[in-house]
């Protein structure tokens, strides 16, 4: 397993927001967070990071290895060198920097000394992104600002990526699009744990499933394996 989270508990100060969460991501795949609004798929995600801790007047226990390595008490600038991108929700890139810019200024090589994804090569895996290279970030539409969000984390050379609603606000066709991403990106060896609320999507890109209720694994099921009763039960749908 590259991830693995043991026992995971979160806290925001006083209020207690992940309860004895265990999961794994296998390398090479692609698993999802399923759940409700408000359930904990984001803390999960800042959890990982390492972005809920004491300076954060947040704690975090349990165990969290990556590739055996354990992430509980480190920083999120020492984690994400350890080869995890996290492209969090809301995309976050920088408005008045032009596509280019916003890529350039996330390059780096992996752990592993290795340049994969340089501009040359997200530029050819995200087309859209080389024809408005030189674009500010905030004259972008919604489903190039989610590409160029997912294309700043290739940057790093990740080897895997968290992925946080990256669905949101978005027409169906980029969905679509995004899920035909999801699926090149595992072809090509990148492991990814997807955060959703958009249940059709999830299903389509994901091999895994864990769905969280009040910050807890309720369920655990393979993705195709998952029933129209299990959803309806969890999820309303």
């Amino acid at each position: 397993m590259i991830l693995e989270l043991s026992q995971v508990n979160s806290y925001y100060d006083k209020s207690h927001i992940l309860n004895d969460v265990s999961l794994s991501v296998e390398e090479g795949t692609s698993v999802c967070l399923l759940g409700r609004n408000g359930v904990g798929k984001s803390t999960t995600m800042k959890t990982i990071m390492g972005m809920l801790n004491p300076k954060e007047h947040c704690k975090t226990e349990g165990s969290i290895l990556f590739q055996g390595k354990e992430l509980v008490g480190m920083q999120s600038h020492a984690i994400a060198r350890l080869g995890i991108a996290y492209v969090p929700q809301g995309r976050h890139i920088f408005p008045t920097l032009s596509t280019e810019e916003n890529l350039r200024v996330a390059a780096r090589t992996g752990v592993d000394g290795s340049n994969k994804w340089n501009l040359e090569s997200v530029y050819e895996f995200f087309p859209r992104l080389k024809e408005r290279e030189s674009s500010k970030g905030d004259k972008l539409s919604g489903g190039e600002k989610q590409m160029l969000a997912v294309a700043r984390g290739l940057m790093q050379n990740p080897k895997m990526m968290l992925l946080d609603e990256i669905t949101e606000g978005l027409a169906p066709i980029i969905v679509d699009q995004l899920a035909e991403m999801v699926h090149n990106l595992v072809a090509e060896g990148v492991t990814i744990l997807i955060a959703e609320q958009n249940v059709k999507f999830a299903m389509k890109v994901s091999s895994d499933c864990y769905i969280l209720e009040r910050g807890a694994v309720a369920h655990h099921q393979k993705t195709a394996e998952l029933s129209e009763e299990t959803r309806k039960k969890y999820l309303g749908l």
